[in-house]
């Protein structure tokens, strides 16, 4: 995760700390690249804190992290997962063009659910900074991911997957909600493992081209398998790491 530990937004689900955050690291690319070198990673994911307060709100950090990356190991896949960068073409753009393998934002919610979960982003603004990617970049890999427990129902499940289809994403990941602590929000529903494997049917019908569906399931969970099973090609699979 880089761009500090702060997160300008409040999602009631996520347990990173939120204020203001202090400034950019300009040696964090080096330094995670130097990690990513020292651990062998075959497939690295780049995360973050969401910095609204930057002009930019992160993206040439990004794009500098993985170029990083890439001179320390260049056959090493490189799979980003920025905030929805209020889906500002040319931001987006500004990630792009350091040519990520794959480029990641999670929806995190149904729609119905997402003003109360995540207040300060938006539902339709997550589709459309995956649209943008996709249309601009059609050969980069697309990817999101869903929690289930918050409250939706699973008509409200199917909808969302549908959304995310049309807007051209390749890679989804669906997993059970669990409270951090008991100041955020509750778990409404602890679906059933058999629930987790008909929903992935579900997508896999859809048109995905790769589905990780399942109560443990997390965002990075078997990343570089999941980016080679949507044709992503690679050194060989032995792990993947999140270097942050």
């Amino acid at each position: 995760m880089i761009m500090g530990d702060t997160c300008t937004r409040d999602c009631a689900f996520c347990a990173v700390a939120h204020g203001r955050p202090g400034p950019l690291d300009a040696d964090e690319p080096r330094r995670l690249a130097r990690a990513a070198a020292t651990l062998d990673a075959r497939h690295v994911v780049i995360t973050s804190v969401t910095r609204d307060d930057l002009p930019d709100e992160g993206a040439a950090h990004f794009a500098a992290t993985v170029r990083a990356v890439r001179e320390r190991l260049p056959d090493t896949t490189v799979e980003v997962l920025p905030p929805d960068l209020h889906a500002r073409p040319e931001r987006i753009e500004g990630i792009c063009v350091a040519s990520p393998d794959v480029y990641n934002h999670n929806i995190e919610t149904v729609e119905r659910l997402s003003p109360q979960i995540r207040p300060q982003a938006d539902y339709r603004r997550s589709l459309e900074a995956l649209r943008i990617v996709k249309q601009s970049h059609p050969e980069m890999l697309t990817k999101s991911g869903l929690l289930l427990g918050l409250g939706e129902d699973r008509t409200e499940i199917d909808a969302t997957l549908a959304d995310l289809r049309a807007v051209g994403c390749d890679i989804v990941t669906i997993g059970q909600y669990l409270q951090p602590t008991p100041a955020h929000w509750p778990v409404a529903r602890y679906w059933r493992p058999e629930a987790f494997d008909a929903i992935g049917e579900y997508a896999r019908g859809l048109g995905f081209a790769s589905v990780v569906s399942g109560p443990f399931v997390r965002s990075s969970y078997h990343a570089a398998e999941a980016a080679r099973s949507a044709g992503l090609p690679g050194r060989g699979v032995r792990c993947e790491e999140r270097v942050g």
